[in-house]
Order: structure tokens, then sequence, then C-alpha cells
């Protein structure tokens, strides 16, 4: 029982981080700026005009460059009699593995019970949101490659949330009203072929009836 809850609550936890992340609220606008900043930049490092990288290779040299600086650092230090550089001891805590763990469980449970109910024709409405979902995923495939779909994506998340909730007004009246046009246009198209059919058919009750 305490472990539900306290998965509960680190799950909790980590969707209002993420909603904050996204809505760019509660002090993590920060956070949300450099993430875009980083997708972006990302993106045009890796796929942009003047590509010339790989995240491999990227992420090697990095590390490479850190290492060599801050080892020839430590060495200096040591002959000129200076503080070492300031990297603090980096240790994973064994409450953050469990409620990672946790999580990646709670959702790996969650697929597995969805596709089973799928695969056993429990949901039918879950099998046609999970099919709506999947056919849009290949049309999209089929028209852009998967990292740049996956950066289209994080930028999508990271602006289009946050500007809906500042213009939400404004985004709703033309909802509104894009919604009563395409209402109206629908009323006019049903009526129009109504009396196109009426036509047709009286025409070929008429051929029918002549000898």
């Amino acid at each position: 029982m305490d472990d539900r809850i306290t998965t509960g609550g680190g799950a909790c936890a980590v969707g209002e981080l993420a909603w904050d992340v996204v809505l760019w609220r509660r002090g993590r606008a920060d956070v949300s700026a450099c993430l875009l900043a980083g997708t972006a930049a990302s993106w045009l490092l890796f796929y942009g005009p003047g590509r010339g990288y790989t995240a491999l290779s990227l992420a090697s040299d990095v590390l490479l460059l850190l290492l060599t600086v801050l080892f020839l650092w430590a060495k200096a230090a040591r002959l000129l009699n200076r503080p070492a550089p300031p990297v603090p001891a980096m240790r994973v805590s064994q409450r953050a593995v469990d409620e990672a763990a946790a999580l990646l469980r709670a959702a790996l449970d969650a697929v597995c019970a969805g596709f089973h109910d799928i695969a056993t024709g429990r949901d039918s409405l879950l099998f046609c949101r999970v099919f709506l979902c999947l056919w849009a995923l290949s049309i999209v495939g089929s028209l852009t490659d998967f990292p740049t779909f996956c950066y289209a994506s994080i930028v999508a998340l990271l602006t289009l949330p946050a500007l809906y909730q500042k213009y939400q007004e404004c985004v709703d009246t033309y909802m509104r009203f894009a919604y009563m046009n395409l209402r109206m246009y629908e009323m006019v198209y049903e009526r129009f072929s109504m009396k196109c059919f009426i036509r047709v058919r009286d025409c070929v009750m008429e051929v029918l009836k002549d000898p």
C-alpha cells in the first residue's frame, strides 16, 4: 500500500513538473526556453544546412574536451598548489532509481493492458483511438523522417499549449466561428445534394414510365 502511495505521489509530481514546463509556468519558463533552444540548435546542428555532426560524434567530442580540461586542470592544481576543479560527487540515489523504475513499470503495464484489451476485442473505443493514431503516424512518417518528426513534436509541445493558454479566448472565438460556418456549409450541401437526388430520382422515374 505504501509503495502504491509513493509511486502515485511520484507520478503526480512528475506530471505537474511536465505540465509546468510545457505551459511555461511556476518558474519553469527558463527550463522550457532552454529545452526549446536546445531542440532548435540540435536540429540545426544535426540536420540543418551546415550539418557536419552526428549525435554520437558530438557527444564524444564534448566529453573528450570536458574530461581533458578537467584532467589538466586537476594536474596543474596539484603542481601549483591551487584548489582542484569544483567537481561534485555524482551519485544516483536508490530512491531516484526506484521511482524511475516504478514509473517505467506503470507505463509498461498500461501499454500491455491496452494491447491485451485490443487483442482480445474487449475495448472497441481504444482500438479506434489506437488505429487512428497509428494511421496518422504512418501518414506523417511517409512525409518526413523520424528525427525531424521528433524535433517538430517537441517544438509543438513546447509552444502550442502555452500559446493556446495565453490566447485561449481568441482561439475559442475563432474556433466557434469556424464551426458555425462549417455547419452552415454542411447544411447547404445537404440541401443541395437532396435536391439533386430528388431531381435524379424524378428523371429516372420518368424514363422508366415512358414505353
